[in-house]
């Protein structure tokens, strides 16, 4: 059983219908000054031709995409005219339409399925080539981007993004509330913070996060199984009687103590109990230590450990990013156009996970025990990625590109005045001749 041709094109044009992209469109007010350039075409430009192209993301390279795709050749100045605040504002509408509607089956541990979600949070930073006082940077003559997103593991996709600048503290992006229930949320040390564990526990939500030096926490109790013969570690903090210990796991009650957001310019103090466990590396001969609300009844030290190295998803996510689809390459003075680069590579990596999903369901119906790496997937489709465009082109019924006139539009001299180094070489040469 072979997948259809048309599965892709099906499953993208359900994504972001025709007349959904024409609609928003109006309403962020992207008005066409002519009807030179289709804008469902442009969408998908930014969604699926981010991933063509070399080392560089530039306008130039969207362009000669697009044109590529419809056989059309558009003049540079009026394809630059469309990269708007207001079609900026129209890829973060279709953004959050895309997170809504896209997700990729997990065929993962049992474990997994104990919660609604398994969640990473983390932010990276963008190097920008050019001075922009939007982006504020952690030092002087820079300016740097951070992209926060919450990836959901299990689903590979992305539920939320912030695009903002370097001095903003990840952590602060994080969301608390109702939301939480029933999620698994694997956090770094960026994020730790005794007052965020304690709202993730009070909305019945679960957290594994690595234990941070700093914090030191008193241990209340320890399983009878974990007592040291000569080692009484009850009533001692963690990091205190860590070094002394030889056991392969450590599995101990702590209490934490915090202060609860300011009510009626006040701060009121808490405590809750928490779980700290640490698995010993043989290499190093000391402890990773993660502190958890997961219940020991279900939940092992080794398994908590196993769980969190699902947060490196999201790293691969960045990666994916950075080293796939090139985006820290930016060269702009406009802040609106780094965005609309960032969201386009969002985009792109939400409709990626899409044909992904029609990958996997394929898989799945001829009964194949097959995997599909993150990294390969994001190498192969940036590989095919013009085909798709072409396909999708094919679909508004645009003409088949004419390669021949697309190739001489591009590569000729687009100042006919100038010359090239040899053209410049054999005009001196003649002007010389007679010296």
């Amino acid at each position: 059983m072979r997948l259809s041709p048309d599965a892709v094109r099906t499953l993208l044009t359900s994504v972001f219908p025709s007349d959904f992209i024409d609609d928003r469109a109006r309403e962020c007010g992207v008005v066409e000054r002519n009807r030179d350039i289709d804008i469902r075409m442009l969408v998908w430009t930014l969604t699926v031709g981010f991933a063509v192209g070399g080392e560089t993301r530039s306008i130039a390279d969207y362009r000669r995409a697009y044109n590529a795709a419809t056989n059309q050749s558009i003049a540079a100045s009026s394809f630059y005219d469309r990269f708007t605040e207001q079609f900026e504002d129209l890829l973060t509408e279709l953004l959050e339409h895309a997170l809504d509607e896209v997700a990729v089956p997990h065929h993962v541990s049992p474990e997994f399925d104990r919660f609604r979600d398994v969640i990473a949070a983390d932010a990276t930073i963008f190097r920008l080539q050019q001075l922009l006082s939007e982006f504020e940077a952690t030092h002087d003559d820079a300016s740097g981007v951070m992209l926060y997103l919450v990836h959901n593991v299990t689903d590979q996709s992305v539920i939320s993004d912030e695009i903002t600048d370097e001095t903003t503290h990840e952590s602060t992006l994080f969301e608390t509330g109702s939301w939480l229930r029933g999620r698994l949320f694997l956090l770094d040390l960026a994020f730790f913070k005794y007052r965020r564990f304690a709202l993730i526990d009070e909305n019945d939500g679960f957290f594994v996060s690595r234990l941070k030096k700093s914090s030191n926490p008193l241990i209340t109790a320890a399983p009878r199984t974990l007592r040291g013969n000569s080692i009484d570690i009850e009533g001692k903090q963690v990091f205190d009687v860590v070094g002394d210990l030889r056991r392969q796991y450590i599995d101990v009650d702590v209490v934490v103590g915090f202060k609860r957001r300011e009510y009626d310019e006040t701060r009121s103090t808490d405590t809750k109990e928490f779980r700290v466990v640490g698995v010993r590396n043989e290499d190093t001969d000391d402890y990773h230590l993660y502190m958890t609300n997961l219940p020991r009844g279900e939940f092992f030290a080794a398994q908590i450990a196993t769980l969190y190295r699902a947060r490196w998803e999201v790293e691969l996510l960045f990666r994916e990013l950075k080293s796939r689809y090139g985006l820290e390459n930016f060269d702009t003075s406009k802040a609106h156009i780094v965005k609309i680069q960032i969201t386009a590579a969002l985009l792109t990596l939400v409709v990626s996970r899409a044909i992904l999903r029609v990958l996997v369901d394929h898989a799945e119906e001829r009964g194949e025990d097959v995997s599909f790496p993150t990294e390969r997937w994001a190498t192969t489709f940036r590989s095919y990625a013009q085909l798709i465009l072409m396909e999708l082109a094919d679909l508004y019924g645009l003409p088949p590109p004419n390669i021949p006139e697309l190739l001489y539009q591009e590569a000729k001299q687009p100042s006919p005045g100038r010359k090239t180094l040899l053209e410049e070489v054999c005009s001196d040469l003649t002007a010389n001749a007679g010296a």
